[in-house]
């Protein structure tokens, strides 16, 4: 079993669409990320009517990893629905993309699968190119 499978398989046991109440669903898109030190962490998407209560999967798997760690970089992520990603599938929306390119500059390398069959997979800075925040770790971070 190969790290994808374990991610994908770990992320999946976090699928199971629900309604809370009339107003908010969750559970209907789910991932997994793997930090530096090599932990998986898993999170589901929760979404309420309003639209500024939502959470993304990937944002949650982050969060569940710097809660639980205090860890920030990731090296990779799967994000999916019912079924692994497939040809340009589970890719961060712009709030994710941009959430892990603040928690660490690092992140910028992280990979994330776009297609579980082939094992293609895109680098976060490949979908954020010229970030705005890069001036501002070079002046503070580095």
């Amino acid at each position: 079993m190969d790290i994808w499978e374990e991610m994908y398989i770990k992320a999946k046991e976090e699928y199971h669409p629900e309604e809370v109440s009339p107003f908010i669903q969750a559970h209907h898109v789910v991932a997994a990320v793997q930090s530096e030190s090599g932990k998986i962490f898993t999170g589901f998407c929760i979404e309420g009517a309003t639209g500024v209560m939502n959470l993304c999967a990937e944002r949650v798997a982050a969060l569940n990893m710097y809660i639980n760690t205090g860890e920030t970089k990731i090296k990779r992520m799967i994000a999916f629905r019912k079924e692994p990603p497939k040809v340009n599938g589970g890719m961060p929306c712009g709030a994710c993309r941009e959430f892990l390119m603040q928690l660490s500059y690092e992140n910028r390398n992280m990979e994330i699968l776009t297609d579980y069959e082939s094992r293609k997979v895109v680098l976060l800075k490949d979908l954020v190119p010229n970030w705005w925040g890069d001036k501002r770790y070079n002046k503070i971070w580095m």
